[in-house]
Formats: structure tokens, sequence, C-alpha cells
């Protein structure tokens, strides 16, 4: 960590160790962060004890080697040199000597046991003062860039938790008998376990767990909407705010990877049996790496000339590195994934073609046919729609003209049409490329937005501006055929529409000009047709996705399976990776009981 980076660590526990007897506090703050210390007696000699500041278990900073399992002595109030040792008390796990210190929590004191035993976790105290304690713990924030310097960089604007921070966040954790944080995981993560194993400072073993389910933890940590999902079933949630699953998650992958402790798993079977995956996006990387462990030859291909599809060229540097996707990508191809590049299926091969060479397909194409309103001027100079915009600038480093080919879109003044999180990734993308005012044009209110809170708090702070309940009408253009400004009308919201949310309504009369020179759409995108004009079969729905099966995602192809974007229109990183895993279980099931027969060609 850099040595500027200190001054984001500070936080308040609220909570107090005191000495039952002379009632002094054992609470000391060591590098920003309170501890409890307290003097204690080992193989007759004095050393320091250091209790974690969740207050669970004891760590030994001190010159004596002190191996787990051993047993302190005593344990002594350094101010009035009693012993802590309650000699009517031993630990209800092991039987050890057990000292007695009082903790104040929620206004009122509770009697806290520590087991003499280094690395036993008993405590001693219901699990009803237990979770008080707990209540009192603040979620941690991650530190960052500060908001003046990162508008004039793409480095990412989070820094993570350290190990401190890390440690005092999982031991918000409740570890719920009936967790429903697992149900509100799209892959069902085992997230109590995982947060468990942080607690204890096993870091490793932590990331090893999450990776029992999720194949890209180090990407969903940082863009999954886990308020929305796992977080948002915290039982922690009704009471405070919610144990931060994604930054735990996005901690443990960051510290294997750090510590060079990733270890690519053996495949130990050998199917003989062949699947090809369509896209290299999140639900091709996961179909691609679950039945590689089971034993298939896998192959990827991919349209773009770099894999991870929107991974790559639609999330911006400074929410995800893309060293990160890479390296995520490089992990599969050591296990053996083959991945074929400008390969688009459709024209350099047919689904049919496929089927000759492989045993089954999955198409995770996403949806990246962009989106217009159909209203004037969207063909004018410097009006992009959010897929090109983004991919010009992630993709083709555009950012980083002249040392790569692609010319940077720049405007002084720009709009961008739209509320998710795809428009707040334009709007913040044109900040740093030395825009002067960013507006974000969206047709409903603040509660209607569709981006994470935590992406709207990124861009206010970085200066964009929000103009609500607003909706473009025409794009206005200069002598050159560029846009020089865009037209827009005032909204009210009327009755729900179809998605439950309030249906914007023009008011009459209400038309104003705005000034701007780049205009950026980001109000979604369709099906891609190129796959679907050479595969008459394959049925697809009324909005124009693929039908799949709702439990298999087998397709009206036999052997052919779907899902992501293609198959639910867009949605997020974890959804998708979730439908993977669903197709590969299915796909795996089917080829097992009945393989296809004997193709045409082999290879």
């Amino acid at each position: 960590m850099q040595e500027h980076d200190v001054k984001y660590l500070k936080f308040k526990t609220y909570l107090n160790t005191y000495c039952p007897f002379c009632h002094n506090s054992f609470n000391v703050e060591r590098k920003d962060v309170r501890w409890t210390v307290m003097k204690s007696i080992y193989q007759g000699q004095e050393m320091e004890l250091k209790l974690s500041p969740y207050l669970d278990v004891f760590d030994v900073e001190t010159s004596l080697a002190m191996p787990r399992g051993d047993v302190l002595d005593d344990l002594i109030c350094p101010f009035c040199n009693k012993s802590l040792v309650n000699k009517d008390i031993v630990c209800a796990e092991c039987g050890s000597p057990a000292a007695e210190v009082i903790i104040s929590a929620v206004s009122r004191l509770i009697p806290f046991f520590i087991c003499l035993k280094h690395g036993c976790e008993w405590h001693g105290i219901s699990k009803s003062d237990e979770r008080k304690i707990k209540l009192k713990i603040p979620r941690q924030e991650m530190p960052e860039q500060d908001q003046t310097l990162r508008i004039h960089n793409f480095q990412e604007v989070p820094y993570g938790y350290t190990s401190e921070l890390a440690l005092l966040e999982a031991g918000r954790c409740l570890q719920c008998k009936n967790p429903k944080c697992v149900e509100g995981c799209p892959v069902n993560i085992d997230i109590p376990n995982f947060v468990r194993l942080v607690a204890e400072e096993k870091f490793n073993e932590a990331a090893k767990k999450v990776k029992e389910r999720n194949v890209l933890p180090a990407i969903c940590g940082r863009v999954c909407p886990q308020e929305s999902q796992c977080e948002a079933t915290c039982i922690l949630g009704h009471k405070d705010r919610p144990v931060a699953i994604g930054r735990l998650e996005r901690f443990v992958a960051d510290f294997e990877r750090k510590m060079d402790l990733v270890k690519v798993p053996l495949i130990k079977t050998n199917t003989g049996l062949k699947v090809a995956v369509i896209g290299s996006g999140p639900a091709g990387l996961t179909v691609a790496a679950d039945m590689r462990q089971l034993g298939y030859s896998v192959t990827i291909f991919e349209a773009l000339h770099e894999p991870g599809g929107v991974l790559t060229y639609g999330i911006p540097e400074f929410r995800l590195p893309k060293s990160i996707v890479n390296f995520e990508i490089d992990y599969l191809r050591e296990m053996g994934v083959r991945i074929e590049l400008n390969h688009v299926i459709g024209n350099i091969l047919t689904m049919d073609e496929l089927l000759e060479y492989f045993d089954a397909v999955f198409i995770g194409v996403g949806a990246g046919l962009p989106s217009f309103m159909g209203i004037s001027g969207e063909t004018l100079g410097n009006v992009f729609s959010a897929n090109e915009y983004l991919t010009r600038m992630n993709l083709m480093k555009a950012y980083r003209f002249p040392e790569y080919d692609t010319p940077m879109p720049k405007g002084m003044k720009v709009i961008v049409v739209g509320g998710g999180n795809v428009a707040m990734d334009c709007a913040r993308t044109a900040m740093r490329t030395g825009a002067a005012e960013v507006t974000i044009v969206y047709r409903r209110s603040r509660a209607e937005l569709p981006a994470r809170g935590e992406e709207v708090h990124h861009a206010e702070e970085e200066g964009i501006k929000f103009m609500l309940l607003t909706s473009p009408v025409r794009y206005i253009g200069s002598d050159f055929n560029s846009i020089k400004a865009v037209e827009c009308i005032r909204m009210e919201l009327g009755e729900p529409d179809s998605s439950g949310r309030r249906r914007p309504v023009p008011i009459d009369a209400s038309n104003f000009i705005m000034e701007c020179n780049m205009a950026v759409v980001a109000i979604g995108n369709g099906p891609n047709p190129i796959l679907f004009q050479s595969t008459p079969n394959l049925k697809l729905n009324k909005w124009g996705y693929i039908d799949t099966d709702p439990i298999t995602l087998e397709t009206s192809i036999p052997y052919v399976y779907a899902g992501g974007d293609i198959v639910t229109g867009a949605a997020t990183v974890i959804q998708a990776m979730g439908a993977g895993r669903i197709a590969a279980r299915a796909m795996h099931e089917k080829l097992q009981k009945s393989p296809p027969k004997k193709k045409k060609v082999t290879t």
C-alpha cells in the first residue's frame, strides 16, 4: 500500500475492552486500526497479547515464538497488574484456562472470556451478545483515489481493502444458520464460509472457497451489483449496513493473485468429447471453465481480436483493469481451454458446421447491437452509440492515442443519454478525456436511475451533472454535419409501465436547447443478427433473443445451449455467469446420458 493511502484507513469501532478490576481500557491504536492489547506470561516470560479488532481470537506480537495450540501461563492487566484468569471459568471448547475482560457494546457492559490457548476461538458469551458486539463494528469503506486527481487518469478508482480492513469487515458477519446471502448470489457462492476464512486470516483458503463456484472472483468483486443481490439479503442489513461481500470477494481474489498462490486445477478426466463456446464474455468463460474441469475439450470462438467480451470492450479501465481480465483468461488457457480470436460465427463457420466438429455448442454472444431513439440527427458526426464509444476507448485503447492507432473521440461539452451503468461509464470516460462539462440526460427521476449507487456517487464526485426528467427530441447539426446542440423536452412521471417503473410523460411546450459537441447514446442493446441469419432453425422469442428451455437453457437445436444477455437481454456479469453454470451442468448431463451420433468430420 502506498504511503498516501494511509489517511483513508481511519475508522472507529465504538468498542472498548476494559479490565474488570481497575476499569482501564486495553484499546490501543496501531497502524490506524484500534487493537486490544494486554500483558501475558508465556513459559515464564512476559510478552504482549493482541486481540483481533473484532475480538474473536488473539495473535502474539513478540520475539517469543508461540505455536498455535500452546497455552498462556497467565493474562495480566498492564495497569493494575492483576491476573485476568477466572478460576471458575474454563474454555467450553478445549478446557484451557480462560481470562475475563469487560466489553462495552450497545450501551451495556458484557463479560467477555478469552481462551488462553493460541488459536482457540471460544469466547463464552451468548449468541445475542455476540451479535450486539458485531453490530457495533461499522462497515469498512474502501480507500480510493481522490476525485480531483482521478479525473485525469484511467487508473482504478477504489484501491481495495487492506488485510486489516478485510479482517474488520469479515468480523461483522453473523455466520447465520440459514444464510440468505447464498440465495441472493446467482452462482451460489458459499459466502458464510469464505467470509469466516477471511476472519481467520486464511485468505488463500477463502479465495479457493469462492472459486469453487465463481471462476472470475476478481472481476465480480469489482463490477457486480452486490447491493441488489447477495448483500440485499444479508441478515445484518436488517439492523445495520450489510456485510461488504463484494469487497471481501475482491480482496481474497487480489490476495491470491498478488501472492502468486493461484493453482490451475489438474484435469483428471478426459471424456473424449468436444464443446464449442461462441463468445468469450462472462457466460462463455464460465461454461468453458466448468466443462474443461469435467474433462471436455473446449474451444472458445471470439469475434473480436481480444477475448473477454463486455469485460474487455465495455467496462472502462478505471472500473475494471484489463490486466485482471487477461489474468483470468490466461488461467483458463492454462487449464487447456483453446481460444480462437477473430472468428465471427455465422460468417466464418455456421452452426451446422460447428456441430459437425463438436458434440455440443454454447452460445454466449451477448447483446451487442446498439439501440437508438430514432430521432432526427442521430447520424451527425460526434454522435456515438455507447457500444462504439466504449469499444474505441477500452478495446482499441483510444485513451492512449497516439501510442495506439485509434483516435480518441473528444468533446468539450458532452451529453450522455441514459441512466444505467453504461451511461455512467461513458460519462466518466468523457470526463477523463478532457471534457469541460459532461451531463447525463435521463428521462426518469433519480429514484429510477438503474445504475449502481456506487457508480452514481463516483460520477457526482467527479463533477458530472445530472439532468433528470429530460429526454432528447432531436440533435442539431452544424454546417459541417457535426453535432452542435440537442433539443430536449421536460418529462413528468405518470402511471407505472410493464417494468413496474412510472412511465415518463412529455410536458407540453417544455422544449429547450442544450449546447454540446459530442453525444453518446446509452439506452440499451439488442441481439446481433449475424448468427441468426445463418441459423434459421434457431428459435427466437418475441423480443428477438434466443428462446431456451428455462431449466436446461437448451435451444430449439439439440445439443446447442445459450445463456447470458443473448437470452435475457442486458443483465449483470454474475447473472450471465449463473446462466453459464446452469447450461454447463445440463450440457454435461445430456452428453453423459446420450452423446450425439457419430459426426461426419473429426479433428
